[in-house]
């Protein structure tokens, strides 16, 4: 096909012509959870993506955050720069990836067929997708346990109503987990637009309550308390590197996931400026303001409550568990459940979805991709993954952030440099068009990421390379990137529009 199968409006974006948008769902890699999104139903606003950004960022984590970075030695600010100066960085990839989804209407799986192939794009997808069901289950356990602290106010007996710990863990809280997991799903099954409902009114909502808690931790404290005043264990730039590279890297990592998968959502924009402006408003300032103010509320609880352990502290659910009113505690947890429930869906449900639906487009729809995606996030163990702060950001976000970066490196360059903006969109849908490469394998993609995770990730194996894998993310890019753009530009095929 050619572009006469397609529209091009004045604002630049793009979509089928009715004839071949018919003609690519007689294709199995075809199916409607994966279709380019119409113009005529691309209504997200400003509004709509800074309340997805700031729902998302209103997070049980996002509060944690700092927790990880002051108990590696870091002061209050220098954690709250840190977490600024990663989100700011990670949003230039966000914006990037965000492009073709608002251009084209595609989710990210078809968006990466072009670089990878209509069969290659399943392994940033499914990669992708892995590190997500672990999220969905960080969340899903993180919601669980708010709901647990719920249930143990308003019902006497609770914690010990089915009986003794069971894997460390109370049934009453094994269950609390399993009730929000499938909350999750029920609203997985009702679709996107109750997805937009529930990000439009959570984000105000979450915001709200979370300062009114500051504004009561700081008055029954009588102002910040002694956090603030405390020093760091670092006196000089050479103490401090050691652990503000990989903490960055961290940082970035937290919302690498996003930086490939926006076109999940910007595929329903109004406009490039309306999910440009919304993400860039929201998300560097939302991530920072709500980990300042877990910063600043667990500083007042360390003067309200001095019995309670310091990781206790950074934990809202043990937290809101000293409060002795009932309402109080309601309404508190209440907040939790919405904020990561809405965090939830938008982060880790709508990607893998439409990642496994991309595995199997005739046998896997969205639903049963976030039925997966619920299944994978229980087998993770995600309490294990809650269970170490430290470890929490500098093994699982370092960690996984190597590999997601060479995906974006290989996105950013085959999107931008290689093909300067433009995709044949009927043939993302076909199986014997342009993407097809060979056998549906783009090999340049794949040696490029394979490349771009081998150099992140080395450094675990050999000590002497290990500052690698402290810049995974960073590595991993740029490693991907070059590689990239220098075996594409030697094969340059003839049989597309190329620069």
């Amino acid at each position: 096909m050619t572009d006469s199968a397609t529209i091009q409006h004045p604002d630049g974006r793009v979509e089928l012509r009715p004839e071949a948008f018919e003609e690519i769902t007689k294709s199995s890699l075809f199916n409607h959870d994966l279709a380019p999104v119409p113009v005529s139903k691309r209504n997200w606003t400003t509004y709509n993506y800074a309340a997805l950004w700031i729902s998302m960022a209103h997070c049980i984590p996002t509060y944690m955050l700092s927790s990880g970075l002051i108990s590696a030695g870091m002061n209050w600010w220098q954690a709250l720069v840190t977490i600024l100066l990663g989100n700011t960085i990670v949003l230039i990839p966000i914006l990037l990836n965000s492009h073709p989804g608002t251009k084209y209407g595609i989710p990210f799986p078809v968006f990466a067929r072009a670089a990878y192939g209509t069969l290659g794009s399943n392994v940033p997808a499914l990669m992708r997708a892995i590190v997500a069901c672990g999220w969905f289950g960080i969340q899903a356990w993180i919601g669980g346990e708010a709901l647990n602290t719920l249930f143990k106010a308003i019902i006497p007996g609770w914690q010990t109503l089915l009986g003794g710990p069971v894997g460390g863990h109370t049934p009453t809280e094994w269950l609390s987990f399993l009730l929000f997991w499938g909350l999750n799903i029920y609203i997985i099954y009702r679709g996107m637009d109750l997805l937009r409902k529930v990000e439009n009114w959570a984000a105000p909502f979450v915001l709200i309550m979370t300062a009114l808690l500051l504004a009561w931790a700081l008055w029954k404290a009588n102002g910040l308390g002694h956090l603030l005043n405390q020093q760091g264990k670092f006196h000089t730039l050479r103490e401090f590197w050691p652990i503000f590279i990989p903490s960055l890297t961290g940082m970035i990592g937290f919302w690498a996931t996003l930086s490939l998968n926006m076109p999940d959502f910007t595929r329903f924009g109004k406009s490039q400026r309306d999910q440009v402006v919304g993400q860039v408003v929201a998300l560097p300032r939302t991530m920072t303001v709500f980990a300042a103010m877990g910063v600043m509320i667990t500083s007042a609880a360390v003067v309200i409550y001095p019995h309670m352990k310091p990781e206790e502290l950074w934990d809202p659910m043990k937290l809101v568990g000293q409060f002795q009113s009932v309402i109080v505690i309601a309404i508190s947890m209440f907040t939790v459940v919405v904020a990561t429930l809405a965090v939830n869906i938008a982060a880790n449900v709508v990607s893998p979805a439409n990642d496994f639906a991309n595995a199997f487009p005739k046998w896997i729809s969205f639903r049963t991709g976030g039925l997966i995606t619920g299944i994978i996030g229980i087998l993770m163990q995600p309490w294990r993954l809650l269970a170490d702060p430290s470890g929490y950001i500098f093994a699982w976000l370092v960690g996984y952030s190597g590999g997601l970066g060479a995906i974006a490196g290989v996105l950013i360059v085959d999107y931008w440099l290689v093909r300067k903006k433009w995709l044949a969109l009927p043939d993302l849908y076909q199986q014997n068009g342009v993407y097809k490469y060979e056998g549906g394998w783009n090999w340049r993609a794949i040696i490029a990421t394979v490349i771009g995770c081998t150099l992140a990730w080395i450094g675990l194996v050999v000590h002497a390379l290990r500052p690698l894998y402290d810049y995974a993310w960073f590595v991993g890019f740029g490693a991907a990137a070059v590689t990239h753009f220098v075996l594409m530009k030697a094969a340059r095929p003839s049989n597309e529009r190329m620069s």
